[in-house]
């Protein structure tokens, strides 16, 4: 969780030492994990490679009603798509359940996908989301994310943003990105706990990469200013 985590708390903390937005939006721009190309090539990517093929040819065959080609799709997704669900009700529990529900409901709908404006994983993306909203309309419960890492201790650093980042916690990110408006709060999981890439968070959020990067810089520095209360 701590490597997942670390583009995010980097950036909170290089916002919380007064770095200017030209200099967060760079940061922001390599900032989610490693694995975030995990969640698939974005529709419009001129040239794939081995691994983008074989989920393109994947979906193509799903389209066709074959739903072994699907089964793999859900191997290569779900983990993304929990992690995504998990962060946003903070129960195992309702996180498997709204899970399992985002993958039957793209198995009954995936004839209908189509590569235009949006790839595979934005697609199931948005599905997870809409059903995480509806969750809370019908329960009208409060969110609470939910951290299963030990805070870290405090310790003396150089410079201005280590001394923020050796303060900030992952439980207290985890309550901050909690107070985010909602698009700003999705927009940080999709990119940093979900792992997908600026285009294809945009196409999970129906926004331009331009206002995804306009939704990062806000939601830093707003990360920024809630945390700093709390450390210093």
């Amino acid at each position: 969780m701590r490597e997942i985590l670390g583009g995010l708390r980097h950036a909170v903390a290089l916002a919380g030492a007064g770095a200017d937005d030209r200099f967060l939006l760079m940061a922001l721009a390599d900032a989610g994990p490693s694995s975030g190309r995990a969640s698939g090539p974005t529709y419009d990517e001129p040239e794939l490679d081995a691994e983008g093929l074989r989920l393109r040819a994947l979906v193509d065959l799903a389209t066709q009603g074959d739903t072994e080609a699907f089964g793999q799709l859900y191997d290569h997704y779900v983990s993304g798509i929990y992690r995504f669900v998990y962060y946003r009700v903070g129960s195992t529990q309702l996180a498997e359940d709204l899970t399992s529900e985002t993958f039957v409901r793209g198995l009954r709908a995936v004839q209908r996908f189509s590569w235009q404006g949006k790839d595979f994983g934005a697609w199931l993306t948005t599905i997870a989301r809409n059903l995480i909203a509806d969750h809370y309309k019908s329960s009208r419960s409060r969110l609470e994310i939910v951290s299963d890492s030990v805070p870290e201790s405090k310790q003396t650093v150089a410079s201005p943003e280590d001394e923020v980042l050796s303060l900030v916690s992952n439980e207290m990110l985890f309550e901050a990105v909690n107070l985010l408006p909602a698009e700003q709060r999705d927009c940080v999981l999709m990119r940093f706990i979900q792992g997908l890439s600026i285009a294809q968070t945009a196409a999970a959020l129906g926004r331009s990469e331009g206002a995804v990067k306009q939704l990062q810089l806000r939601a830093v520095r707003s990360l920024a200013k809630n945390i700093s209360g709390d450390v210093r």
